[in-house]
């Protein structure tokens, strides 16, 4: 499979939308969509990473599915709300870089 950018991402589930979806869900039905996502997310990351287990069948659930479920939600809302995922990532990668260019070196914690 080919990687893609940010930018056809959300042109591809963009064309989708309206070749499938009919309309968009609104903003704060999809907010709540995320939520839920990242819901089921949690569930298999503690079962597989923390303490609890899994029950009869959820082991199945793919880790990799669930965060492209939450991609997915996430780039509808950047679609509805007019943000460049490529645009607001590279800020917000150089913000990090800056705020943070020695802090995590500096934390004992990590060391």
């Amino acid at each position: 499979m080919e990687n893609i950018s940010f930018n056809e991402a959300q042109q591809q589930v963009d064309n989708w939308i309206k070749k499938y979806g009919v309309r968009y869900f609104n903003e704060l039905t999809n907010l709540g969509i995320l939520v839920e996502e990242v819901g089921e997310l949690s569930r298999i990351m503690v079962r597989k990473y923390g303490e609890q287990s899994f029950k009869a069948g959820e082991e199945s659930k793919q880790l990799a599915d669930e965060m492209a479920d939450i991609l997915w939600v996430l780039i509808c809302l950047a679609n509805q709300t007019g943000v460049d995922l490529s645009v607001a990532f590279k800020k917000n990668m150089e913000k990090k870089t800056q705020r943070d260019a020695n802090r995590h070196h500096q934390n004992n914690k990590l060391k």
